[in-house]
């Protein structure tokens, strides 16, 4: 269990303020917020009880301020603004904080067990070619988010749902075993190969209508189970996946498990699922196909015929989704799914179709918008397509020309792995700094500024304390919060205190670029404290606790850049 300071002081000032409103006989919502600059460490606003109690925000913060009697870890209460200013007892913050991040160490900020179980589904492309820059935030969103569950309690286990029942899936499959591709691949990867097959194998069935009489075919033996058809395709799938999992281990991604589609046809599931809708006061028929009249569910126009299952008797891909979620309720108490910003309407779909079915439960969808580069800013595939392992071989390349520039002194080889380190951490928090639903258009100049808000900067930090701490030696690990004065050692041991709070509210809310914008804060208060307080020139009592404020720091800095999936260096 977390001994979080900070969360036990905001819950004191919610007690204190309840107490306080209900001596003004007001019934409304504790929210707060951070205090400006100098005037206090928690503020409540007062703005919505104006109208309520007719009074100005001003004058009603004075009255609750002057019935809050400061005690616990509330060290002083003042209004000013219309707002009800809470200064925390410091000493006893510092204390608590710093003790626990030391003991703790990796496991700094971690909660509680939490009992809900999680699925979160995130990639899930199309095992049909390399990933494109474009669902790069898919990967890297989904990872940070299971990081951040897990040291926040949550049980997580993260589940790649692989298409191999598709249209796509199996012309991948055809082109593979029936056709020899002119040119070499861009890398020689099944991905990057089997795309080649794909790609002239669409060509082939576009332009002879027997090629696509051969794949509606394939597709068909597929739906009902021809075991030579399920072993191509789930073949040519399973290599493209090996490959995936390459480009998804370079930035730190590991998934935990993968759900076929077949799955669902092969296990009857969708065969049940169809049965069960045909029985809806919703679907129609229409030559022999099925679909849900969805337009008493809010969808309008020509998207409101859900089609579940086509002339043939065989299932379309929403269908089997439908299976594929009644398969994930029954794993997991939290189900999340990580989906592109165009599958909005499907998913609208989606829901409908669980309603019509009966089924209370619903997954929590995190959308987010793709990303784009610069035009002309990357000079790869000829500008028409660019992967994500362009782009991360954009960051290794860039990331080495700093690391050469700053630290000419190093090896070859620590130089490049610096460069791997500070490269791939660049790419991941210039992705997950933005709220998901936000387009980001990636630039290199943002994502390696060692003086900005970019890993680097954070990670630079890190690499501050790791170096002062190893020149430090050994030290008692006994410290004396009083001697902590200042300004700058007093907001770095506040900024520490908040880690724990900041996960729970990233955890509990979804919000990863919530975690990205704290560590931003952590560095800037280090590089503050380091630039201005003197640690290993102190003396006695100031060293041991300037010390401990250092190594405090570390561990808060490498236990956010961990979560955001990004490696905490002890150099640069």
């Amino acid at each position: 269990m977390t001994n979080d300071a900070f969360q036990k002081f905001k819950d004191e000032v919610s007690d204190a303020l309840r107490y306080a409103l209900d001596g003004l006989k007001v019934d409304t919502p504790i929210v707060l917020d951070k205090a400006p600059e100098g005037m206090g460490d928690i503020a409540f606003p007062c703005f919505p009880l104006a109208k309520k109690l007719r009074k100005s925000p001003d004058a009603i913060a004075k009255d609750l301020a002057a019935t809050i009697v400061p005690k616990g870890m509330i060290e002083k209460v003042s209004a000013s603004g219309g707002y009800v200013n809470f200064h925390v007892m410091f000493d006893v913050l510092a204390k608590v904080a710093i003790d626990e991040a030391l003991e703790k160490k990796d496991k700094f900020g971690s909660g509680g067990k939490k009992e809900a179980k999680v699925l979160l589904e995130h990639t899930s492309v199309n095992p049909t070619g390399p990933i494109h820059v474009g669902r790069a935030r898919n990967p890297m969103i989904g990872d940070t988010l299971a990081r951040i569950l897990r040291l926040a309690g949550y049980d997580v286990t993260t589940e790649f749902y692989v298409n191999d029942m598709g249209r796509q899936a199996v012309m991948m499959a055809w082109g593979v075993k029936n056709l020899s591709v002119e040119g070499k691949p861009e890398r020689e990867r099944d991905d990057y190969r089997f795309v080649l097959n794909y790609q002239e194998a669409n060509k082939r069935s576009e332009e002879d209508p027997s090629v696509k009489e051969l794949i509606d075919e394939m597709l068909l033996k597929l739906e009902h189970g021809d075991p030579l058809v399920v072993k191509d395709v789930r073949e040519a799938c399973r290599k493209v996946l090996s490959a995936l999992v390459e480009t998804l281990k370079t930035i730190n991604v590991k998934i935990d498990d993968f759900t076929f589609e077949s799955k669902f046809v092969e296990n009857k599931s969708v065969e049940r699922i169809i049965a069960k809708l045909k029985q809806s006061e919703h679907t129609r028929e229409s030559d022999g196909a099925y679909y849900l009249e969805l337009e008493s569910f809010g969808i309008s126009g020509r998207e409101t015929k859900w089609v579940f299952t086509r002339a043939d008797g065989t299932s379309v891909y929403t269908t089997r989704d439908l299976a594929y979620h009644m398969d994930k309720f029954a794993r997991s108490d939290v189900t999340i799914n990580i989906l592109g910003e165009d599958h909005k309407l499907a998913m609208q779909q989606l829901m409908a179709a669980l309603s019509i079915m009966g089924v209370a439960r619903k997954p929590e969808i995190i959308y987010y918008a793709f990303v784009s580069l610069p035009e002309g800013k990357m000079s790869t595939r000829k500008g028409i397509v660019v992967n994500l392992d362009d782009l991360i071989d954009e960051a290794l390349d860039r990331a080495y020309e700093e690391v050469k520039k700053r630290r000419a002194d190093l090896s070859e080889e620590r130089m490049r792995e610096i460069a791997r380190v500070v490269g791939i951490g660049a790419l991941r928090y210039n992705v997950v700094r933005i709220q998901p639903e936000k387009q980001i258009v990636f630039k290199w100049e943002d994502a390696l500024n060692f003086e900005g808000s970019s890993a680097p900067f954070v990670q630079y930090a890190h690499a501050r304390a790791c170096s002062i701490l190893s020149k430090a030696g050994e030290w008692s690990h006994e410290f004396d919060p009083k001697v902590l004065q200042n300004d700058y050692e007093k907001e770095l041991a506040k900024t520490i205190a908040a880690f724990p709070s900041v996960i729970e509210e990233c955890a509990g809310h979804r919000k990863i670029h919530v975690l990205a914008g704290y560590a931003q804060d952590l560095a800037t208060q280090f590089n503050q404290f380091y630039r201005f307080v003197p640690v290993l020139k102190a003396d006695g009592k100031a060293r041991d606790a300037r010390l401990a404020l250092v190594e405090a720091s570390k561990w808060a800095l490498g236990n956010a850049l961990y979560c955001l999936g990004i490696e905490a260096p002890s150099e640069m």
